[in-house]
This record gives C-alpha cells, sequence and structure tokens, in this order.
C-alpha cells in the first residue's frame, strides 16, 4: 500500500520522537563512561606557582633555608689543633666514669679524638680492693692502646662526688697504682668549665653553666679574670628543697652575671645533655637547647634540672643556649696544665 506525503510525514515524527527519548534516558550515563565530564574546579597551583613564589625574588641564597629552618643553631667552628699531642682525662663519679682523649697543641687549640661515657669499675664482682685495681689497669691499658702517653692520663673528681664512697674506693685504687687524684673545688670546675667552652671571640658577651646533679656551676669572663659561683644541682629534691626555694636561689646567683655576658651561654652538664639530645639535628658539635617551657620533663631529676634551666633563663633572658657535645670541665683542666 501506497503511504501518503502526510503519513510518512507522521512516520518520520515518530521516528525522531524515538530517538529524542532514548538520547535523553541514557546521554548522562554514557558520557560518564566514554567521556570526561568538563570540570569546574580551579586548576592546581604548581609548586613554582604558589603565592610566594609569584613574589619578586628579593631573598638571598639563604634566606630560604633560614625560613624552612625554625630552630636558631649556632654556626661556629672550632680551631684545629696544629701538630697537637694527645692527652687523657677521666672524671670520677659515683656511678662511674666518663673519659676523654683530646689532641692539645701548644697554642691549646684541641680535638675531641675519644670519649666513654658512664663506664662504671665498681660492680659486686669487683668488691675487693685487688678487683678494683685489676679493673684500673685495663681501663688504663686502653687509653695507653689508643696511643696516650702514661704521664699523660690525669684523673679528676668532680666537686659533687668526692665523699661518694665509690669513688672513695677508685681514688685509693689510683693512687696505690701510682696515679695522683685531682679534686677540684665547684669555682675550679666553673673555671675549667668555662676554659673548655666558651670561644675567645665570644667571652666578652657570654657566660657558662654546668649543671650537675651535686652542684651547678656558673662562670663569666670580666677582662682576663674568670669569676666563678656555685649553686644547687638537680638532685636538691633529694635534700627536701622546694622548687619554688630553687628557683629563687638560682635567680639570685645568676642576677650577678654582668648585663653584657648575657648574650650567650655556653652550657654542659647531664641534665642540658638529656635536653639537647631531643633536638640535636644529626651530627652537629653544637646543639641550641629549646626554650625551658617547652620540654616535658621524665623523672624527678629531669623536672628538676629543667626547673634550674627556667630560672637561668628567666633571669638573664638570653635567647641561646648552646650546648656542645664535646665539652667537658676535665677537658678545660687538661688545657690549664703546662
Amino acid at each position: 500500500m501506497q503511504l501518503t506525503r502526510f503519513s510518512r510525514i507522521l512516520i518520520v515524527l515518530l521516528i525522531l520522537g524515538i530517538l529524542l527519548f532514548v538520547y535523553k534516558k541514557y546521554a548522562p550515563s554514557l558520557q560518564e563512561k566514554y567521556a570526561a565530564a568538563p570540570s569546574t574546579a580551579e586548576p592546581a597551583q604548581s609548586e613554582n606557582t604558589s603565592p610566594e613564589n609569584k613574589l619578586p625574588n628579593t631573598n638571598t641564597p639563604n634566606q630560604s633555608e633560614t625560613v624552612a629552618t625554625t630552630r636558631p643553631s649556632f654556626d661556629y667552628q672550632a680551631p684545629e689543633p696544629i701538630n697537637g699531642s694527645l692527652k687523657g682525662v677521666v672524671e670520677l663519679g659515683a656511678a662511674g666514669f666518663n673519659s676523654f682523649v683530646v689532641r692539645i697543641d701548644k697554642d691549646k687549640n684541641w680535638k675531641l679524638e675519644r670519649s666513654e661515657f658512664g663506664s662504671s669499675l665498681v660492680h659486686e664482682h669487683m668488691a675487693t680492693d685487688d678487683d678494683v685495681r685489676s679493673g684500673l689497669k685495663n681501663y688504663i691499658r686502653g687509653m695507653l692502646d689508643f696511643g696516650v702517653p702514661g704521664k699523660d692520663i690525669h684523673f679528676v673528681v668532680s666537686s659533687g662526688a668526692k665523699s661518694e664512697p665509690n669513688v672513695v674506693k677508685i681514688s685509693n685504687g689510683l693512687k696505690s697504682l701510682g696515679y695522683f687524684v685531682n679534686e677540684v673545688t665547684p669555682q675550679q670546675e666553673g673555671t675549667y668549665g668555662l676554659r673548655c667552652v666558651m670561644p675567645a671571640s665570644l667571652e666578652s658577651e657570654s657566660f657558662m653553666v654546668d649543671i650537675g646533679s651535686g652542684n651547678t656551676k656558673i662562670s663569666w669572663k670580666t677582662g682576663t679574670a674568670i669569676q666563678a659561683l656555685e649553686s644547687h644541682g638537680s638532685k636538691y629534691y633529694q635534700k627536701n628543697l622546694t622548687d619554688d626555694q630553687v628557683y629563687s636561689d638560682m635567680r639570685k646567683t645568676i642576677a650577678k652575671i654582668p648585663a653584657a655576658n648575657r648574650n650567650y651561654c655556653f652550657i654542659i652538664g647531664g641534665i642540658p645533655f638529656e635536653l639537647a639530645k631531643q633536638v640535636r639535628s644529626g651530627k652537629e658539635r653544637y646543639t641550641v637547647l629549646n626554650l625551658p617551657s617547652e620540654y616535658k620533663a621524665n623523672g624527678e631529676k629531669q623536672r628538676s634540672g629543667i626547673n634550674i634551666y627556667k630560672a637561668i633563663s628567666d633571669e638573664t633572658a638570653c635567647k641561646k643556649f648552646i650546648f656542645d657535645w664535646d665539652a667537658n670541665f676535665t677537658i678545660g683542666f687538661l688545657l690549664g696544665l703546662k
């Protein structure tokens, strides 16, 4: 049957209507599957198009590095000894020994060659005098084997440990072997500590603090003279002293430091070692401590030590407390020898 013109138009319209219906129904899912939808999000900024990088580049080469490092640093290179000789020193403590082998030249420049901390010679198996002497011989032999002449091995008892029973036993053992045991006062410790840790170029604007268990040594230089003072140590809690009393006493002692000497503090001792260990960067020799308020104490001794540190910080308003990983007051003792 031949369709009329009108019928053909109706069929075409019907087919177009069906196609339009199918398109509206299935087009969105087909587009999601086979084509990426247009994005309405802003393009992500690359590293080089951040707002900061769009600013004119007025930084010096090292400024960006400084911005990235939030903690202060102390960039100082200690002078190396020239044609120096080896000397050894052992600090006698109640719990053990700290020993140091250093190379020292005629100008008193020095370099730490070897160190050992907390080496104990008094154990339950070394109770007799013969045991102590035998242990001391082995200990001294290690320094001799390293290259230190016997005449250049020295023993020092810190002012806070000389009355400890273990130290008395070891001192007697050393004397029986022909070694002289040097007992030092707190003022001498402060002098030796400053001599060891403080760069000559900063003597006029710095002071030294050595926080020990038994006492704290404070020293500074006025002209050519070294002033040294003593105050409470980090085990003051064993003496039934309150935090407030120690804080107040420490501030009164620290107040004697001249204003000109308060720009830098070179700080050593057991508590500063523990605090520096928490923030040290790599193997740096000098570590700038955080402020006292930024440390959380671990144990009673550390809590007491931080209280001492806070008193020093509050009284001086010093911004850089610099811990030297190589320094010890006994090295200053060696530097004072002729």
